[in-house]
């Protein structure tokens, strides 16, 4: 019996993933959409390199993980009839994390983040109807919560039917955690909300560059169109990861909802673009609240334009509602479940920054290894992990 996991190539997955093969026992199975075995043993290095030297990478992928190539927005991810089968009985826990972050499009937030979700929560079902489920862990959001402003949310109280939402991204996620309270009543369920992601509180390595990109335009700007004491609710990816790993495993979590965020210990911007000037050698900027309005219109008519300035008004566009809505969510539940409070982000920006920098916004990915066993790909296709 395994874990199954989805978005086990993205950002948050490659976390999970890594802390699972690294902290326990378990095998794996995960869903990559690929042509062949090979191209998604490459896919997922892309991912878990970040982690992973690829010695111990190989070594896992023999031992204790199983590919299956599927698409998450296919009906039974496009697996024929016994693979999906074994995908069934070989299923002991869920970890679906895998989205659309496509804030613009509506039809892909649809196509993933519902369709893909439902055919998660069907596999599920038939794994409980069949032997039993031991958890479905769901990674949403907190942008759940819809538009807020100067506000504190706590877990229970973030839905709010009568609410707006902010993007089609928000919206989807909230009616998927709708889908997975409705439909699985009988699984033990926890659900994830991590609010800005952004970094590696232990190195400056990223593979996910859009919300630094959106960070080094406005560390760039004399005057910020923003409030100096308005807070930012920001958390380092490895305490997200950290959190869903150890939570999941957890035999018996203390709660259903978990903030995997830094609550009322978030930073302000002042407080965080003093530490970058401080770092950096420039002088901190000047704050001009009022003009909000008129640098957002400026943000969207400069997105339509093109070249790197066009590309990072674009970055700007999708991430300003999350900027200035000055709400952080109560992180206690979390804090008291691990023992330990997420890093601030002051405490490792610069870093951060100064690398996405010098490597032009691009992670320097490794190849998978000329001298690497082609046969590989071949050992795990078609194998069930024990």
């Amino acid at each position: 019996m395994a874990i199954f996991v989805t978005g086990s190539t993205g950002y948050i997955g490659s976390y999970i993933v890594a802390g699972l093969l690294t902290g326990h026992r378990d095998p794996l199975l995960l869903l990559v959409r690929a042509k062949s075995q090979q191209e998604a043993q490459e896919r997922l290095w892309q991912s878990l390199q970040l982690h992973l030297a690829f010695p111990e990478f190989a070594d896992y992928l023999r031992s204790r993980v199983r590919i299956f190539l599927g698409d998450l927005t296919s009906e039974r991810f496009g697996l024929g009839d016994d693979e999906y089968r074994e995908l069934v009985d070989g299923t002991d826990s869920v970890i679906h994390c895998a989205a659309s972050l496509n804030r613009k499009s509506e039809r892909q937030c649809f196509s993933v983040n519902l369709r893909g979700s439902l055919e998660v929560i069907q596999l599920a079902r038939s794994a409980q109807n069949r032997h039993g489920l031991r958890r479905y862990s769901h990674v949403s959001t907190v942008a759940v919560a819809g538009i807020r402003q100067d506000e504190v949310i706590q877990e229970d109280a973030a839905i709010d039917w009568e609410r707006s939402d902010y993007d089609p991204y928000a919206r989807t996620k909230k009616f998927s955690e709708h889908m997975v309270a409705q439909l699985l009543p009988d699984v033990s369920r926890t659900v994830f909300r991590p609010s800005i992601v952004l970094g590696d509180s232990r190195r400056p390595e990223t593979t996910q560059f859009d919300m630094v990109r959106a960070f080094s335009v406005l560390s760039r700007l004399k005057v910020l169109p923003l409030h100096p004491e308005h807070k930012m609710d920001i958390v380092p990816a490895d305490y997200v990861g950290k959190a869903i790993v150890a939570i999941h495993q957890k035999d018996e979590p203390l709660h259903g909802i978990y903030h995997l965020s830094s609550g009322t210990g978030s930073q302000t911007c002042r407080e965080l673009t003093d530490s970058l000037a401080g770092e950096g050698g420039w002088r901190a900027p000047a704050y001009w609240p009022g003009s909000g309005k008129a640098f957002a219109a400026m943000v969207d008519w400069l997105s339509n334009r093109g070249g790197a300035l066009g590309r990072g008004a674009s970055l700007l566009k999708v991430f300003w509602p999350y900027l200035v809505w000055n709400t952080v969510f109560d992180n206690s539940r979390v804090v008291a479940e691990l023992g330990e409070a997420p890093a601030k982000f002051s405490t490792y920006a610069y870093p951060l920054l100064r690398f996405s920098r010098q490597n032009n916004f691009q992670f320097p990915a490794q190849p998978w290894p000329a001298g690497a066993a082609a046969s590989a790909a071949k050992e795990t296709a078609g194998r069930v992990t024990a």
